[in-house]
């Protein structure tokens, strides 16, 4: 395991910015006390509003809700569900879903299940946008993202959550950066939803480079997009071979 990996697990188990409060509360048998929920909520909405993120301490909203059905509260699932996509491609969003898997979809629905009465409707689609991001396929999580039908999760929800969309951004720059050594800066733009000086001002903020010229975006090499033959050496000896060798001829 890598200095990198056992240092992002690390600050995935507990990130350097939690709270004290936080961290003894979800530490311990208090984390499945339904009397602390609020203070779990509240702090999902600093999450939102600081750009921080605490995949374990929201699993715990998750889990108390699982418990006590009457304590659920859509808004928070939504803003945990959003939060856990700009980890992408660690599997938070999904166990974020197993904990709501036993769960009606629509467990406080309005007659119409019209999403302004009911964000519990916006779970589904949240998934879909998940699984886009997980399979890379970048311009479609953009136009289904963007799509009209979903004014009421970029009106109500993400412009509410700090750098949501430069953070999708991220989950790009890891994917793009672990396959290609250069790349179409079209493509690339397609990628990030962004075009003209964005794109440029984006690429130059990564450390990459784009000519011009070739309209190519030039990848600094790394261990994963840069390809290393292995070599696997075979160690026997005679005694192992004539062993071998006469346990196939009794076969």
């Amino acid at each position: 395991m890598t200095t990198t990996t056992v240092s992002a697990t690390r600050e995935w188990l507990q990130p350097s910015k939690r709270p004290e409060i936080i961290d003894t509360l979800i530490s311990g048998v208090d984390r499945y006390n339904p009397s602390n929920v609020g203070i779990l909520e509240d702090y999902i909405y600093h999450q939102t509003r600081t750009n921080e993120y605490d995949c374990l301490a929201n699993l715990a909203i998750l889990k108390l809700y699982q418990f006590n059905p009457e304590l659920y509260n859509a808004d928070v699932v939504v803003n945990i569900l959003l939060k856990a996509l700009t980890a992408t491609p660690s599997p938070d969003f999904n166990l974020c879903m197993a904990l709501l898997s036993e769960r009606n979809p629509n467990p406080n629905s309005g007659e119409d299940g019209d999403p302004e009465n009911d964000p519990s409707t916006l779970i589904p689609i949240l998934a879909s946008l998940s699984k886009l991001l997980h399979e890379c396929r970048f311009p479609a999580f953009w136009l289904l993202y963007k799509d009209e039908t979903l004014s009421h999760l970029r009106e109500n929800f993400t412009v509410e959550i700090i750098g949501f969309e430069d953070a999708i951004r991220e989950v790009v720059v890891r994917a793009v950066k672990s396959t290609f050594t250069k790349i179409g800066v079209a493509r690339l733009g397609s990628y990030l939803d962004l075009s003209g000086d964005d794109l440029g001002a984006h690429i130059a903020k990564v450390g990459w480079n784009l000519d011009e010229n070739t309209g190519t975006v030039a990848i600094p090499l790394n261990p994963d997009n840069t390809i290393q033959a292995t070599v696997v050496r075979e160690s026997l000896n005679l005694q192992q071979l004539v062993k071998i060798i006469s346990h196939a001829q009794v076969a």
